[in-house]
Order: C-alpha cells, then sequence, then structure tokens
C-alpha cells in the first residue's frame, strides 16, 4: 500500500499530503475502523476497479469521529461529498464513482460537486501497486 497526495486541481492545494492508498480488500474493509482518532494529516482513498455507486459505498460500523468523504470517478470529477458520521450504516455516493477519499471533516469544504481531484506521487514516496 503506497500513498498519494490529494491535490483540488482548481485550487492547486493540496488537501491531504500523503494518503493512504488502499485497493485491496482488507485495506479497503479496515478502513479507519477501530481507531479512536484521526489526525490532522491522516487520509485514506479507497480504490474501486471502476466507477459504480454500490462498491463506493461506505459504511461507519466501529468508526468513533466523524468523516469528510469526497467521492470522485475515473475522470478525476467530484461526483458528492458527505461528513459521515460514527456508527451509519450506509453512505452512498448520488453518482458512480471509482475513488473515495476519507479524512477531516472539513475537507469537504474544500471542494465543491463538478470539482477535480489529481492524485499524486508525494516526493520520495512508493508507487502505489
Amino acid at each position: 500500500m503506497g500513498t498519494r497526495q490529494i491535490v483540488h486541481v482548481e485550487s492547486g492545494e493540496i488537501l491531504i499530503p500523503q494518503a493512504k492508498w488502499c485497493d485491496g480488500f482488507g485495506s479497503k474493509l479496515r478502513g479507519f475502523t477501530f481507531r479512536r482518532r484521526l489526525g490532522s494529516q491522516d487520509g485514506l482513498v479507497l480504490v474501486e476497479a471502476k466507477d459504480n455507486r454500490v462498491n463506493s459505498a461506505i459504511h461507519m460500523l466501529f468508526v468513533f469521529f466523524d468523516l469528510g468523504v469526497i467521492w470522485v470517478n475515473d475522470a478525476g470529477e467530484v461526483v458528492g461529498t458527505v461528513v459521515a458520521q460514527p456508527w451509519r450504516l450506509s453512505y452512498m455516493p448520488p453518482a458512480p464513482a471509482r475513488y473515495v477519499i476519507e479524512g477531516q471533516p472539513e475537507l469537504v469544504n474544500k471542494v465543491k460537486v463538478g470539482d477535480h481531484i489529481q492524485f499524486v506521487n508525494p516526493p520520495g514516496a512508493e508507487a502505489p501497486g
């Protein structure tokens, strides 16, 4: 599992400097479950094989804090955002998405639907598989 910088294309702002790239079943299932706190720079990108509403849905069971969630399609376009609350059964994107970005709740205030996200290898980081 590598890391990627999450960059808001329109502003050039790095939203998350080193988000964990989760493209395997286990890493996606684990997500932020059972963690007691979320660090200020913590972030995940859950990666699906293709755009899909069902496969990019998330659960918040055993997650103890709010998460800012951004759904991004294969073209890099933001298709939905939500502040996900602990212990909720399911959140589904309003449109098909390939990438689910999870981080601090304030993350959703930095983007809007229709904006674009770029995933960049951080300097010195191993490229994700």
